[in-house]
């Protein structure tokens, strides 16, 4: 049996090339972002006030606070990688585009439409509040 599934291994090196050897092991093991890196093309996106950074870690402690699993995250990389919640599979890659020193822009990438606008409708709504919060503005209707 190990013998096999060396040979299956292997096989996917030699069809997948040797330069994605990281890659093939990772969409062996259900954590591949290529997929979500793919689907950028057709993000959801929007802009906020926030530098870098910090637009960066509000969103993964809105990502937390919302209940979603991070399978992975790289702020070198840019992004964050997440499943709707533990028993909810579904992949969502968040990727932060430093627009200036004071403005980020994040796309919100899904294979799936409908879980693609949730969590960025979400996490939008997440990172809006904070950003009100931190201009000093209430959510009561002016």
């Amino acid at each position: 049996m190990r013998i096999f599934a060396i040979c299956v291994f292997l096989s996917l090196i030699l069809i997948n090339g040797c330069a994605s050897i990281k890659e093939t092991a990772k969409g062996f093991a259900g954590i591949s972002t290529k997929e979500l890196e793919a689907g950028r093309k057709s993000a959801i996106v929007k802009q906020f006030d926030y530098d870098y950074f910090t637009s960066f870690t509000k969103a993964l402690d809105a990502l937390k606070n919302m209940g979603s699993y991070i399978y992975a995250q790289d702020i070198k990389k840019h992004m964050i990688a997440i499943y709707v919640s533990e028993s909810d599979t579904t992949p969502v890659g968040i990727f932060f585009k430093e627009i200036s020193a004071t403005s980020t822009q994040i796309e919100v990438s899904s294979p799936s439409t409908f879980t693609k606008e949730i969590i960025s409708q979400k996490l939008f709504q997440a990172l809006s509040e904070k950003s009100r919060e931190k201009k000093g503005e209430t959510n009561e209707k002016k």
